[in-house]
């Protein structure tokens, strides 16, 4: 008997590490597939034969939504024009998704252990593409800078600056979440690893990305604050977010203070560029997009406007899947974003174990949804770990709330138990 839980806590621990470095891999994106793939392949069989994962009602309804667009986009592949590329696209969207869904059943699992695991891989992960990307931009090494940056901007080990730049906001903000935590030298570790996040997100010169982290951060700041148990942790809430954003905008002075970074700088922070303009541009693109929409109920199929329509895709991920999955696909997708952030803010009042863990990933959801406006990001593997996060950790806080209220409400021969529990019942559950 020893010797099998000795198997099974080995095998676990295997599993576990497995999910770290499936995350962590997340950080080089120069192929496809790319590692990450790679890795997950693996967890699609490994989790749910060792029992991590937790499958309860609302973990099958949600997966059970999230599954309509995947199937109304392969439905949508019979109108295609180049039925090639949309149905590699379409594949590629079901693999993610299901991926997404894996590890949302994981978290729920068990909430508080998994996410952690999950988010510091995600910091290896941002350190990773970050330091390669300052290697490249400073020219550490031959052909450095050819490999880690695109046109002047720095994408790290992402083939795009864009992606590079939002996907370092789940990090960054995770250690804006450990430094209101640590001491010593763990918190000079935090704080260092988030300047070299902040500089990232900055050399990346995206726009999406500089809001992302901007609104991230302030979303992050405002619920602690909100939720704080007391005057002294609003204090340390304050001079610590506080202090984060000092020490960034000291961040970017040193930096203007070079004129290949103040020139570029200066060109890309405004709210449009020349190529957005004009009826080729992306505005006028996603114009075409909403005619189109309004004519092709079933949609398009995938990857079918960027060519045959128009010169790019619309750079709005709600326009894209109306496109690409018809008004179906793309109503329960945007019901599903939509749910994400107004439930989201409801659990995020909630008082929970996970409840300052949640407001960091719900945080960065929210920032990536309203990037959704102006970029395609269905794709992106971040956005889809940050799915898992906010819906793993609502429906494993559900399930604890559900069996704490059965417990507080059991019958009288079990009254020694019940009260045992009742008193770490959260505070929204005494009503």
């Amino acid at each position: 008997m020893e010797v099998a839980q000795q198997n099974t806590s080995a095998s676990h621990r295997i599993a576990l590490a497995l999910v770290w470095l499936t995350v962590a891999s997340g950080a080089i994106v120069f192929t496809e597939p790319a590692p990450f793939d790679v890795c997950a392949l693996g967890l699609l069989i490994l989790l749910p034969a060792l029992g991590l994962v937790r499958a309860s009602r609302g973990m099958i309804a949600y997966i059970a939504l999230t599954l309509v667009p995947v199937g109304s986009a392969f439905f949508a592949i019979l109108a295609a024009i180049d039925t090639t590329r949309a149905l590699t696209h379409t594949a590629v969207t079901l693999f993610l998704t299901l991926i997404s869904l894996l590890l949302a059943a994981f978290v729920a699992k068990s909430p508080e252990r998994h996410a952690r695991l999950i988010c510091s891989g995600a910091v290896a992960a941002g350190v990773v593409a970050a330091g390669a990307g300052l290697a490249g931009y400073l020219r550490l090494f031959p052909d450095a800078y050819d490999l880690f940056t695109l046109y002047g901007r720095v994408s790290g080990t992402f083939k795009d600056p864009n992606v590079f730049g939002a996907s370092l906001i789940l990090p960054a903000v995770y250690l804006i979440h450990l430094l209101l935590l640590a001491t010593g030298k763990r918190k000079a570790v935090a704080a260092c690893a988030l300047l070299l996040l902040v500089l990232g997100v900055l050399l990346s010169f995206s726009r999406g990305a500089w809001f992302g982290l901007a609104m991230a951060t302030a979303i992050f700041a405002y619920f602690s604050y909100l939720t704080a148990g007391s005057a002294h942790q609003r204090m340390r809430i304050v001079f610590g977010v506080g202090g984060a954003a000092v020490a960034g905008a000291l961040l970017v002075f040193v930096a203007l203070q070079f004129d290949v970074v103040a020139d570029l700088l200066s060109e890309r922070a405004t709210l449009s560029q020349s190529y957005d303009e004009g009826p080729e541009g992306r505005f006028g693109g996603q114009v075409k997009a909403k005619r189109l929409i309004l004519s092709h109920p079933f949609g398009l199929g995938a990857q079918q406007f960027d060519g045959f329509y128009h010169m790019e895709e619309a750079h709005n991920v709600y326009l894209s899947m109306f496109m690409n999955a018809g008004w179906l696909g793309g109503l329960i997708f945007a019901l599903i974003t939509t749910a994400t952030c107004v439930l989201g803010a409801r659990h995020a009042l909630m008082r929970s174990e996970t409840q300052s863990l949640f407001l960091v990933v719900y945080a960065a959801f929210v920032a990536h949804a309203l990037e959704g406006f102006v970029i395609d990001l269905d794709h992106w593997r971040h956005f889809q770990l940050l799915l898992a996060l906010c819906w793993g950790l609502m429906l494993g806080d559900a399930l604890s709330f559900s069996s704490m209220r059965k417990m507080v409400h059991s019958p009288p021969r079990h009254a020694a138990r019940a009260f045992g529990v009742a008193a770490r019942v959260p505070a929204h559950m005494a009503s």
